[in-house]
């Protein structure tokens, strides 16, 4: 029985654009210009959200707002950020973001590991024993998660034969531990520019990206038309549209005739659409429907992300964290283990704590929070971190499935 206060999606939607509205408006005030200097704005887009489902106001769980979102808003939002692809210049950024990303992983597979080690020094009872509801079995699932998304944390579930109990906790931990960390990087971004300058980090080449964009809107923006803006709509969900028949299309095909290949995320229809959208939104930045960003592609992409990032704080309920508290710490040691050693990397490597920040989240959230994690720092940026989240699904599974290997000798 749902008790929470607001049960009409129209209603939370309203809701949810008046807290983003309330923040952009506050953003832009002379009276609280100090207070965002500390506070990222897409910080508390994400945050305040939260505070409805954490205090019952609504149910997030119940709430189908997130699944619009990530389904028609997102890949609409991933078609027009990519419209301003610069693929050159991304490339130019070096090899620094891989680095990064693939540390983010190394650090997630031997995290786990780790983690369930320190916490049997204090809770015996995680280790020595199995059964379908072990932890370790729970923890393949985060893993699966964590490195990929929602469809390796299914595989996951399947391939280690992972209890019913064990994994409706361990997808609480994934939720609040991965969105502590998502809130975390939102206030690192803030202070970019200070933190890079304090590690010496080499930031020319995203510099130079940022400037490129900036120049671009400068000598080619104008006031869009009403035909300009649904132009946009229809480039937006015409491709949406596109994408979910690609995916409807190759998914049962996948299903069909390679039974095996869910384990690589080909039976998860939502995979096949952002990879699908991905490329089409990567071909058309070689194509005239590039100068739709003179006319504002970048910004009606960044609205829908917007109402991504408040539909995905809608979903986290801080005081479950009280429920099951040694699992939180356990996943908080975990996300610590690969937080530090994202850190590390980047002041061995010199790396900008932009690709820290993009290739963790392409691994912790992948696509549907990497670009905004991304965005944050310019959102000429956000198509970096679709890229590395696409490459997140595609690791997912075997590395999720090497940790998993692992916990299982440290557990049985």
């Amino acid at each position: 029985m749902n008790t929470a206060l607001i049960t009409n999606d129209a209603v939370v939607l309203g809701v949810l654009a008046t807290i983003l509205g309330g923040v952009f408006y506050a953003n832009n005030h002379p009276a609280f210009k100090k207070f965002f200097t500390y506070v990222p704005a897409l910080l508390l887009c994400y945050f305040l959200p939260s505070l409805l489902n954490t205090f019952g106001i609504v149910d997030g769980d119940a709430s189908q707002i997130y699944y619009v979102a990530s389904r028609y808003l997102l890949p609409a939002c991933l078609v027009l950020l990519l419209l301003n692809l610069d693929l050159k210049a991304i490339v130019n950024l070096g090899p620094k973001a891989l680095i990064m990303f693939l540390t983010g992983t190394v650090g997630i597979v031997i995290g786990g590991p780790i983690a369930l080690l320190v916490m049997s020094t204090v809770s015996p009872e995680m280790i020595g024993v199995d059964g379908p509801d072990a932890v370790w079995r729970g923890m393949t699932t985060v893993a699966g998660s964590w490195i990929g998304g929602g469809a390796n944390q299914a595989a996951m579930k399947e391939v280690y034969e992972v209890g019913g109990d064990i994994f409706s906790a361990m997808v609480t931990v994934d939720i609040i531990v991965a969105n502590v960390w998502m809130a975390v990087l939102l206030i690192l971004a803030g202070n970019a520019k200070k933190i890079d300058a304090r590690t010496g980090a080499d930031t020319s080449a995203i510099d130079a990206l940022r400037e490129k964009a900036e120049a671009f809107k400068a000598q080619n923006d104008t006031n869009p038309t009403v035909t300009d803006l649904m132009m946009l709509v229809a480039v937006g969900f015409g491709f949406t549209a596109l994408a979910h028949i690609f995916s409807d299309t190759v998914t049962p095909y996948f299903v069909e005739n390679f039974p095996d290949s869910a384990r690589f995320s080909f039976h998860s229809k939502f995979f096949w659409m952002i990879v699908s959208v991905s490329i089409m939104g990567l071909i058309l930045s070689f194509t005239r429907a590039r100068k739709l960003e003179s006319v504002g592609a970048s910004k009606v992409g960044t609205a829908y992300l917007y109402i991504l990032i408040a539909s995905i704080g809608l979903h986290m309920d801080i005081m479950k964290i009280f429920d099951a508290f040694s699992l939180f710490v356990l996943g908080g040691i975990w996300m610590l283990v690969h937080a530090s050693l994202m850190l590390g990397m980047a002041k061995l490597i010199k790396a900008p704590l932009f690709f820290m920040a993009v290739g963790s989240q392409a691994n912790v959230g992948g696509a549907a929070s990497a670009p905004v994690v991304a965005s944050a720092f310019h959102p000429a940026l956000a198509p970096v971190g679709v890229l590395l989240a696409v490459f997140g699904y595609l690791l997912g599974t075997i590395m999720a499935w090497v940790c998993g290997q692992i916990l299982q000798v440290i557990a049985v």
